[in-house]
């Protein structure tokens, strides 16, 4: 018997072992020890024949998400053609979705497809088959404008999901984008990510290039962004040329196959029964034989008549032990064992080359939820370790079922009467027999020959639940296989039941206290410790009040007090004795008139005109000077569509606050003829233009127009900057434009524009009398901006375009004061000339040295009377200014002279001096040259003769060196640079008088050293005699 159970074991262990898979994935990495003669590894044993599965159909849809929103359309030039090559490259992905059999277990059968978004989203595809989807890219609508990546994920999940047709499919969506959002409207990336992988779809991120946001990319890629977000590219820039990355393509489809197969063949083992075994034959009856051992139990046999009740007998031998039962079917699960102790952490191995696909084995019971990681691939088989302890012997099995009545054996002996049976059911009258002859009891037949091995019996029931077995001792540790090759992540399994709390256990009786230890001997002295923190600690309570101190030594006489007070009036006396009344007097006569009074108490201070004009002026800016530039209408055009993005688009409105700021005060009635009115259109895709008209009452002021500038709000769509050219001009100038104001027109953008808007609109203010300056700002993707493109705006003027980096360099302190002087480059200064002014209580340019040389231009077109007027400014300069008192005073102020004309025609009316009688004579008989100008020589001859003679320097040490010209700028300029940059050598302070309106701007700037605040021009030379001009000037060169 125990060979037959042996013989079913051996059967069923070779049934259980699969067959026909081939081993797959790397050669197993070799160990320490492995060589020539070490044994070959086991590979796994054929599966039997009647163990094997079919062809398994499995499904799988694509989805295709493709950003086409501005920030795509406009990374590459021409705009648009980075949306053609991600549409060519999706249309390369289609044409490789082959249906085929995979690894011969599963029937892979594709369908696909797709979307594009922007600010909203275009289902072009259902889905459906490969010929029909590529034809369906066609009809990819473009719209440009901004990214809502998050709504575009919640659409797809929709089409993904919402219907199925058959056999459940493996689902995967192709996100094609560049991870910047303009907007989160439905939730946020992540979440819409999350909420898609809990479908079971599985996302590849996939960058359009390389100008990319990772950390967006990294959130749509959901939870596994090092699998589905693993560098996979569109276009590539190889040889300084695009490039479409095909091998993204490879590695994407072969990670879907695999993920597909993982999720669709499940290996299922079928048993059979075997054929039952012929009938073995009869056997011949033997010989009678000695009395044999007790045999085993028979089987049941059928139902007798009763017999009669006999008496009882005595109990019988117990039984020999049976053989065991067949194995009966695999119970159910027993409870949940007792948690293992947690291992330790072990230390992390060097992550190994990625492996190939190797076979799955068949599927376990779930196990214990345990921590998420990530899902690997099925290994190689390592080999098999040592044979375990044997375990302890389990319980008895359950009694399989009855096999088929074997042939009736021969009889044995007679038995002694058993137990009288219960009572049976009454049966049907037999034949009655004859009775026969008692015969002598025959002595117990040989063991006949073992039958053949019976055909299986029928399957039984299912066995009840057996009791809980013993936890076994846990089996030795087998050998470690060699580390397998990280595979390809497996499908996310479904989150296992969350067990229960365990009771609080009982707490446990204190111990008894132990006996106090000997001390120990003292440790080594330890280390200085850091310095400690110097604060100061909160104050102590008073302290207890001292002992009298001893008495201190006798102090010296002090000086004399002052007088005391009077004292008081002693007690009055006491009264004497009352004299006797006298005789009435005679009237006296007249007396003198009295002396006048002393005067009166000092009356309170009253306030005249001029005390009342001066605190005006100290507590308000109503008679600050004021920059008039004219009538001027300026309209600034800015960029407002997505590639600029939301903090760009926030320093635009501040470039244009601040340059507004720099022009004076605004018309405060939009109808006047004077005055700066300010315009404001903000652009992005058609339709979406606003403005800030230039004729709009309620922008009467400085702070309405910020408040106006500050409510524009980011409009992040695409890019018509042609258009908003046109509806700058229709809407604002054409019809608001005053017909003495001169016009200009700012246009902020990148350069780009869309390609579905009109090229020829570029120019529409180059034939209407305005003035277009064109800034061009590199976006935020850091490109360059094109050139052509703002030159076109700029009416060909390449000196009108201005080009950046960044936006930030918009608010810069160069860059507004270049636009300040491209929209008013004659501004005039208006000081008002307030009654009462008083001179400085203390001298100025005492406090330092200052050398002050004074360079008057002389040429002809200064005029003589013009001249005089430039003699009594000088003359009234001198008689202000505190001199130095000697030729040695470090202190105070030194003038110098210096008339000229044209080139080496100049005249010194005196050096650096500070002799007040031999200036005034200098400008006495100043005289007048009447020829033309050429600055540059009278500046070196400056430099060279008066602040210095040979090697021996005439100006004093630490005295600021400071030059004023008087000139109006027009003059021979062919060496001027080189001057100027001799002026700054010579560390030269520098300070510009315009001599009348008609200057050269840009000379006066070079004299001035680009500090346009040390230009000072009036309407002409009466102003130099305006005490608001002349004492601001005295005021800035001391």
């Amino acid at each position: 018997m125990a060979m037959i159970s042996g013989f079913i074991f051996l059967c069923m262990l070779q049934a259980a072992i699969p067959q026909g898979l081939t081993p797959r994935g790397p050669r197993p990495i070799p160990r320490p020890g492995d060589g020539p003669h070490t044994p070959p590894r086991l590979q796994p044993t054929p599966r039997p024949q009647g163990c094997k599965t079919g062809i398994v159909d499995c499904p799988v849809k694509v989805f295709f998400t493709l950003d086409t929103s501005e920030s795509i359309a406009l990374q590459e030039s021409p705009p648009g053609s980075l949306v053609t090559k991600v549409m060519e490259f999706t249309k390369i992905f289609a044409q490789r979705l082959v249906d085929e059999e995979y690894m011969g277990q599963i029937q892979i059968s594709w369908s696909i497809g797709g979307l594009n978004f922007s600010e909203s989203q275009h289902v072009f595809s259902p889905f459906t088959t490969k010929e029909n989807f590529i034809r369906n890219l066609n009809g990819i609508i473009y719209k440009g404008k901004g990214t809502h990546t998050d709504c575009a994920l919640k659409e797809m999940t929709h089409q993904m999901t919402h219907h199925y047709s058959g056999t459940k499919a493996v689902l995967f969506s192709v996100v094609i984008t560049d991870g910047h959002v303009t907007a989160e409207r439905c939730g946020g990336i992540r979440e819409m990510a999350e909420k898609a992988v809990l479908k079971n779809i599985k996302i590849f991120s996939v960058a359009a290039s390389r100008s990319i946001d990772e950390l967006g990319m990294r959130d749509v890629a959901g939870a596994l962004p090092q699998v589905y977000r693993d560098d996979y590219l569109v276009v590539d820039i190889v040889d300084g040329k695009p490039e479409i990355k095909t091998e993204s393509i490879d590695r994407i489809i072969k990670i879907m196959k695999h993920q597909a197969f993982v999720q669709c063949y499940e290996e299922k083992c079928f048993e059979s029964p075997g054929i039952p075994g012929p009938k073995g034959p009869r056997g011949p009856k033997g010989t009678k034989g000695d009395r044999g051992n007790t045999g085993p139990s028979g089987g049941k046999g059928k139902e007798g008549d009763p017999g009669i009740e006999g008496p009882i007998g005595q109990p019988g031998p117990k039984g020999g032990t049976g053989s065991n039962g067949d194995k009966g079917e695999l119970g159910a699960g027993g409870a949940k064992g007792v948690a293992g102790v947690t291992g330790r952490n072990g230390t992390d191995g060097q992550k190994g080359k990625i492996g190939r696909i190797g076979a799955p084995g068949c599927k376990g019971d779930p196990g214990n939820e345990g921590p998420d990681g990530y899902n690997g691939d099925v290994g190689d088989t390592g080999t098999p370790g040592d044979n375990g302890v044997k375990g302890d012997s389990g319980l008895p099995g359950k009694s399989g079922p009855p096999g088929f009545q074997g042939d009736q054996g021969p009889t044995g002996e007679e038995g002694n009467p058993g137990n009288p049976g219960p009572t049976g059911t009454k049966g049907h009258l037999g034949i009655p027999g004859g009775p026969g002859q008692r015969g002598e009891g025959g002595r117990g037949g040989n063991p006949g020959a073992k039958g053949g091995q019976g055909s299986d019996g029928l399957k039984g029931e299912k066995g009840e639940l057996g009791p809980q077995g013993g936890r076994g001792r846990p089996g030795e540790n087998g050998l470690n296989g060699a580390k397998g090759d990280q595979g390809l992540p497996g499908p996310i399994g479904q989150p296992g039941e969350t067990g229960g709390l365990g009771g609080n256990g009982t707490m446990g009786n204190p111990g008894d206290p132990g006996q106090r230890g000997d001390p120990g001997p003292p440790g080594p002295k330890g280390d200085n410790g850091r310095s400690g923190f110097n604060y100061p600690g909160r104050r102590g309570s008073t302290g207890d009040k001292g002992d009298p101190g001893r008495r201190g030594p006798r102090g010296g006489r002090g000086e004399c007090g002052a007088k005391g007070e009077a004292g008081n009036n002693g007690q009055p006396g006491e009264a004497g004795t009352e004299g006797q009344p006298g005789e009435p007097g005679m009237r006296g006569t007249r007396g003198n008139p009295g002396s006048d009074g002393d005067p009166g108490p000092e009356g309170e201070p009253v306030l005249n005109d001029c005390d009342v004009t001066s605190y005006i002026m100290e507590t308000c800016g109503c008679c600050d000077c004021e920059k008039h530039c004219g009538a001027l209408d300026i309209v600034f055009v800015i960029d407002s569509s997505e590639s600029v993005g939301l903090t760009n688009f926030t320093l635009e409105k501040n470039f244009v606050i601040n340059t507004i700021n720099r022009l004076g005060s605004m018309a405060s009635d939009p109808a006047s003829s004077t005055g700066t009115r300010v315009g404001v259109v903000q652009f992005s895709h058609n339709g979406t233009f606003e403005a800030i008209r230039l004729n709009d009452p309620n922008v009467n002021s400085m702070s309405a127009f910020k408040t106006a500038v500050k409510k524009l709000q980011w409009i992040a769509g695409g890019t018509f900057t042609p258009s908003a050219l046109k509806f700058a001009y229709d809407h604002l100038i054409r019809d608001g434009r005053r017909a003495q104001a001169k016009v200009s027109v700012v246009v902020i953008t990148d350069g780009r524009y869309d390609p579905r808007d009109n090229e020829d609109l570029l120019q529409y203010l180059c034939n209407s009398d305005v003035v277009v300056n064109a800034i061009g700002v590199g976006d935020m993707f850091e490109k360059e901006q094109d050139d052509e493109i703002l030159v076109s705006i700029a009416c060909n003027k390449k000196e009108r375009v201005t080009g950046m980096k960044r936006y930030v360099d918009l608010v810069a302190e160069k860059m507004i004061q270049e636009m300040e002087t491209a929209l008013c480059p004659d501004p005039v200064i208006v000081c008002p000339d307030l009654p009462c002014k008083r001179e400085p209580a203390v001298a100025l340019c005492v406090q330092r040295p200052v050398d002050l040389v004074f360079l008057l231009d002389g040429s002809g077109r200064l005029g003589l009377d013009n001249f005089q007027r430039v003699r009594e400014f000088l003359q009234k300069v001198v008689d202000r200014l505190t001199l130095a008192n000697n030729k040695t005073d470090r202190m105070r102020a030194r003038l110098a002279l210096v008339t000229f004309a044209k080139a080496k025609e100049f005249h010194v009316a005196f050096g650096l001096t500070n002799n007040r009688p031999f200036i005034n004579d200098g400008i006495r008989y100043l005289p007048y040259i009447n020829t033309p100008s050429s600055l540059g020589p009278v500046i070196h001859y400056t430099i060279k003769d008066i602040l210095s003679q040979g090697k021996t320097r005439r100006t004093r040490r630490n005295a600021e060196i400071s030059f004023v010209f008087i000139t109006d700028g027009i003059t021979e300029s062919n060496d001027l640079d080189e001057a100027v940059s001799a002026m700054r050598r010579a560390q030269v302070v520098s300070t510009v008088i315009a001599t009348s309106s008609d200057v050269d701007q840009k000379v006066l700037m070079k004299l001035a050293m680009n500090d346009k605040n040390a230009i000072f021009k009036g309407k002409d030379l009466f102003d130099l005699s305006l005490s608001s001009f002349f004492d601001r000037f005295i005021q800035w060169v001391c």
